[in-house]
């Protein structure tokens, strides 16, 4: 019995001591405008910090602002700088709220996307452009952070590891003890 403690220890030391962090994608930790901001005047750019690097690349990358009534208002080219994706943003409209969607794609290659609001006090003189159905043909919103496996596909791996390791030490082991 103690060498099936054993060998049940040293399999998960060694099945967490694998886990590493390069599994994880992308976190938004801070935007200007913030999320369920107030602000008077529209901002001449939207600024989304993560918490790693973003890759760099024409066309991978997307910002979009909707706002009241979802009209959809124009932001420039992206720019990567690091952990900091910037979009230019031109002038707004109507008061009201407005919905920052995003699409990025992390250092480990995962899209992540997301949105956050804010709210305009002041109208601005600005117009709307045409409405663009989705980020990247994904749904405006989805914070799904898609393009990775779900997390049971993993736990159900590690157990049917484990359970062909353990059976192996056992039979390696010889008869067992009753």
């Amino acid at each position: 019995m103690k060498r099936l403690a054993i060998i049940v220890g040293l399999a998960c030391l060694t099945l967490f001591g694998l886990a590493t962090p390069a599994f994880a994608h992308n976190s938004l930790i801070a935007s200007n405008p913030a999320d369920e901001a107030t602000v008077e005047a529209g901002p001449a750019s939207v600024e989304l910090t993560f918490d790693q690097p973003v890759q760099k690349g024409e066309g991978l990358n997307s910002v979009t602002v909707a706002g009241p009534e979802s009209t959809n208002w124009e932001t420039g080219p992206v720019e990567v700088t690091g952990n900091v994706v910037t979009a230019p943003l031109g002038e707004l409209g109507p008061a009201g709220d407005y919905r920052i969607a995003y699409r990025i794609v992390s250092a480990d290659g995962h899209p992540v996307t997301g949105d956050l609001a804010f709210k305009l006090t002041n109208a601005g003189d600005g117009e709307p452009i045409a409405a663009s159905a989705n980020i990247g043909g994904e749904a405006a919103g989805d914070s799904s952070g898609g393009g990775g496996l779900p997390i049971w596909v993993w736990i159900a791996g590690a157990v049917v590891l484990l359970g062909a390791g353990l059976g192996v030490a056992l039979r390696i082991g010889g008869k067992q003890p009753r």
